[in-house]
């Protein structure tokens, strides 16, 4: 599925929508360039789940849990990760594959650790559309 995004808050709602249809279990990747919408997407995800405290990178402690929603949510950030053994010292199998939504940003970077059914959401640019466009491509992966 292709969706277009004309600014921050269309991306922020396509996050919403997404967070409203989660369900238990569910993975999610996020694959795009710094600064396309990664984190407006996410708080667009914990609205549709009910989140109300704020939504916060979690670029230097790798995984941000938020249990008061709908549906816990934990939020990945995995820029910064050295190896895939620093997921599993978090314990990433009790969050993949527990009762909350998972959201892993630079999910192509641990992709040998991701379950075998996972949805990947590309978020990019394109300047010739305006500044503010984006094409988010969602796809489902089956290994």
């Amino acid at each position: 599925m292709k969706i277009e995004s004309f600014s921050e808050k269309d991306t922020f709602t396509i996050g919403e929508q997404i967070g409203k249809e989660a369900k238990p279990g569910e993975v999610y990747t996020l694959i795009g360039d710094l600064g396309v919408g990664k984190t407006a997407f996410t708080k667009g995800v914990a609205k549709g789940l009910e989140i109300t405290e704020p939504i916060t990178s979690p670029t230097f402690t790798i995984v941000q849990v938020y249990e008061e929603g709908r549906l816990p949510f934990y939020h990945f950030d995995v820029y910064r990760i050295g190896d895939v053994e620093e997921m599993e010292e978090i314990g990433y199998q009790d969050y993949f594959y527990g009762d909350g939504v998972s959201i892993v940003e630079w999910a192509n970077l641990v992709e040998e650790i991701l379950p075998n059914r996972y949805r990947e959401i590309r978020i990019e640019k394109d300047l010739e559309k305006g500044f503010e466009y984006r094409l988010i491509t969602i796809e489902e992966i089956q290994k």
